[in-house]
């Protein structure tokens, strides 16, 4: 029998009704990075009841200070295999499908002909997120992408808007510009800060997996980003449903 126990809290708070709801739905999370990891961890603790999670990376000594799966024992280890193993062992119940892979034009579109309840775009690339986002928006997902959170630092200026309405952020500029030429100006709901980067943490990378440069990132940032992405997703599969009252 299954031990439902463990989200005694939960039920406490969303009511029988929205927790059943969860415990029925299925959420993709691409990218298990800073952002990523955070939000799989929230949803799966939140009591989703199945997931399919995506990374192709392994994870470095870089990403210990702010990854979920990154420790001194997990370097060089699958981001998504550790991340699997994490959700796993925090509801052996979950339905979880793994996929060790980058986004291509290809990979995603055959990733999002599948049915999910909701999509969480955590990919910080710019070219493999603008291939998620586009194939999410050609099948009509719905989905919340996080946006820029290196060279930040203050988590209380977190917002969740459309992305024409995102500023002081390179990464959506980016995106948005990239998204335009694709026919996409709006209809995209995205986590963002509109703190001003601190130019100075930017460096230049080799350009490996289409990443050109980045930003230094602070430990909660990310996290909290994460967190922001999984409210939405809890909430928004929550929203239409009521208990019945007794």
């Amino acid at each position: 029998m299954t031990d439902l126990a463990w989200l005694s809290r939960t039920e406490l708070l969303l009511g029988k009704a929205k927790l059943a709801k969860l415990q029925n739905s299925h959420v993709l999370v691409v990218g298990m990075g800073g952002v990523g990891s955070f939000a799989a961890e929230f949803i799966c603790r939140a009591g989703v009841g199945e997931m399919t999670i995506v990374d192709g990376d392994v994870i470095d000594p870089s990403n210990r200070n702010r990854q979920l799966p990154a420790l001194s024992t997990t370097h060089g280890l699958s981001k998504a295999t550790v991340m699997g193993e994490r959700l796993l062992d925090i509801n052996p119940d979950l339905k979880l499908h793994i996929r060790h892979e980058f986004i291509t034009p290809d990979t995603a579109a055959e990733l999002v002909s599948q049915h999910y309840d909701y999509v969480v775009d955590a990919i910080d690339s710019l070219t493999p997120k603008i291939h998620m986002l586009r194939a999410a928006k050609t099948q009509k997902l719905n989905i919340i992408s996080s946006m820029g959170a290196g060279g930040k630092l203050d988590p209380t200026q977190l917002r969740v808007v459309d992305i024409s309405k995102t500023y002081n952020c390179p990464f959506a500029q980016f995106i948005r510009l990239r998204l335009k030429k694709k026919g996409i100006s709006k209809g995209l709901k995205v986590v963002f800060s509109p703190e001003v980067v601190s130019k100075e943490s930017l460096m230049y990378t080799s350009g490996t997996l289409y990443k050109k440069s980045a930003y230094g990132t602070i430990s909660y940032l990310p996290a909290a980003f994460g967190g922001v992405c999984a409210s939405v997703v809890i909430r928004k599969l929550t929203a239409d449903v009521e208990d019945e009252v007794a």
